[in-house]
C-alpha cells in the first residue's frame, strides 16, 4: 500500500492509491466481528422458529425446557409488552414499531416459515438447541399466501387482521393485504397513446432475492443490573438498533449503547435487531449475563429480510421520430409479513429519466406469507429499472433507433 498523494498527471487523488485503515487489521486477524466477542459468563442463545407459513398460535409450554439442565432463561410472546404504533427509521426505509415487534417475536400469529416463536439462553448453544425441542407450540395452521396477486384477490387468506388499506391517503373499512396503494399522475393519458405510433405494454415478474452476505447475523447482548443494555452486533445502522431495543424494551435510549463490530457484509440487510432484542430480554431473565446469539445461513435465509419481490406492468407509447407521448406504469411489491415493501422507492425510480407530459404511476404494498422484506442496494429501484428499460429497449427497436440516440430524445431535463 501506497500513501503517496501525487497521482497521474499531477493530480491529488486521481490515480493515487491511499491507505486503507482497516486493511492491516483485516488481514491480520486482529479485526473483531460479532461472533468474535466473547464476555466473561456469556450463555448462547438460540432462537425456536414456525415451521408454518401461517397460523394462529393457541399456546406456548416452555416449562420442560426451563427446567432442563443448564438453560437459564426462555422468553416468549409473554415475556414482551405492548409497543406504540409509531414508525421507526430503519436506515433505508420505516416500520410500525408494533410489526417490528411482532416480527421479532411472533404474537398471535406466525406469518412465515421460520418466524421466531421462542428464544432459550443455555450454558452452550448444544444444550440451547436441545432446549428448544422441550419448547411445546399448539398451532392453528392457517392457508397461506406467498404471491402478491393473488394475496390481492377478495377471496385471499388475511395475514393481519387489522390492516386496512391506505387508499390515496383515506383508509379501507375492510381488512385486506394490501397496505397501501397510491397514485402519481399528469397530463392526458389517453389523448398521450392516441398520439403514438407504436405502444408497447409489458409485464415483469421479479423474484423476492435475499442480499446473501457472507457473515451471518450475530450479536451479544447485556441487560445490566442498573438497567443499561449494551449491544455488540455486526449491523449497518448502530443507532438503528439502538432506537428499537430501546422502544421495544421500553428503556430510554440514552441507557442502550449499541457497538457495530466489523461486518462481513449486509448490502441494506442488517437494520433490523433480530438478535438484539431477545438476547437483551434472555440477558435480563438469566442475571443479568450476556447472552450471544448467531444465526445460522439456513436462519438467514429463512427469518431476515430480502429485496421485495414484484409485479410490474409498463405501458409506453412513441411517435416514429422517438418522442414518447405517454406513460402509464403498475408496480405491485411484496412487503413480506408486514407493511412496507420500497413500492414507493419503485414509482420514484420508473419513469423519472425521462420527461413524459402524460404520465400514470399506481403502487402497491402487498403483505404475503414470506419474510419481512428489507433493503437491497437501491431499495426498490432495481426492480423498476429493469421493467422501464427493457420497454426502453424494446420501442426503441420497434423503430429502428438507436436505444442511446432514444434515451438522449426523451430524457429528463433541468
Amino acid at each position: 500500500m501506497s500513501s503517496s498523494t501525487n497521482g497521474a498527471n499531477g493530480y491529488k487523488v486521481i490515480g493515487t492509491r491511499p491507505i486503507r485503515h482497516d486493511g492491516v487489521d483485516k488481514v491480520t486477524g486482529r479485526a473483531q466481528y460479532s461472533n468474535d466477542i466473547h464476555l466473561p459468563g456469556m450463555l448462547h442463545g438460540k432462537v425456536l422458529r414456525s415451521p408454518h407459513a401461517h397460523a394462529r398460535i393457541v399456546s406456548i409450554d416452555a416449562s420442560a425446557a426451563e427446567a432442563y439442565p443448564g438453560v437459564t432463561a426462555v422468553v416468549t410472546r409473554d415475556d414482551f409488552g405492548a409497543v406504540s404504533d409509531k414508525i421507526q427509521d430503519m436506515g433505508e426505509g420505516a416500520a410500525n414499531l408494533q410489526h417490528i415487534r411482532d416480527n421479532l417475536i411472533a404474537h398471535d400469529k406466525v406469518l412465515y416459515h421460520g418466524h421466531a416463536v421462542a428464544a432459550v439462553a443455555a450454558t452452550s448453544p448444544h444444550i440451547a438447541e436441545e432446549a428448544l425441542a422441550l419448547i411445546k407450540v399448539e398451532y392453528e395452521v392457517l392457508p397461506p399466501v406467498i404471491d402478491a396477486k393473488a394475496a390481492m384477490a377478495d377471496d385471499a387468506p388475511i395475514l393481519l387482521e387489522n390492516l386496512r388499506t391506505n387508499e390515496m391517503g383515506k383508509q379501507g373499512d375492510k381488512p385486506t393485504n394490501v397496505a397501501a396503494h397510491f397514485q402519481h399522475a399528469h397530463g392526458d393519458l389517453e389523448k398521450g397513446f392516441a398520439a403514438a405510433d407504436v405502444v408497447i405494454e409489458r409485464e415483469f415478474k421479479t423474484e423476492m432475492v435475499h442480499q446473501g452476505y457472507i457473515e451471518p447475523h450475530c450479536s451479544t447482548t447485556i441487560w445490566r443490573e442498573d438497567d443499561h443494555i449494551l449491544c455488540w452486533t455486526s449491523t449497518q445502522g448502530a443507532f438503528q438498533i439502538r432506537g428499537q431495543v430501546a422502544e421495544l424494551l421500553g428503556v430510554p435510549e440514552s441507557r442502550v449503547r449499541v457497538t457495530p463490530t466489523e461486518i462481513g457484509g449486509g448490502f441494506g440487510g442488517k437494520f433490523t435487531a433480530y438478535g438484539d432484542v431477545p438476547g437483551a430480554m434472555l440477558s435480563k431473565k438469566s442475571g443479568h449475563r450476556p447472552v450471544k446469539i448467531a444465526m445460522s445461513r439456513t436462519e438467514v435465509l429463512q427469518a431476515t429480510g430480502p429485496t421485495s419481490g414484484s409485479y410490474i406492468k409498463v405501458k409506453m407509447g412513441a411517435t416514429k421520430d422517438g418522442k414518447i407521448t405517454a406513460a402509464q406504469a403498475e408496480l405491485i411489491y411484496e412487503a413480506g409479513a408486514y407493511p412496507g415493501s420500497p413500492v414507493g422507492a419503485g414509482a420514484g425510480v420508473i419513469l423519472s429519466p425521462y420527461r413524459l407530459e402524460n404520465v400514470q404511476i399506481d403502487g402497491y404494498d402487498v403483505v404475503v406469507n414470506r419474510p419481512q422484506t428489507g433493503a437491497y442496494r437501491a431499495p426498490g429501484g432495481t426492480n423498476a429499472a429493469f421493467a422501464s428499460e427493457s420497454v426502453i429497449n424494446e420501442l426503441a427497436e420497434k423503430l429502428g433507433m438507436d436505444p442511446l440516440e432514444f434515451r438522449r430524445i426523451n430524457g429528463a431535463t433541468e
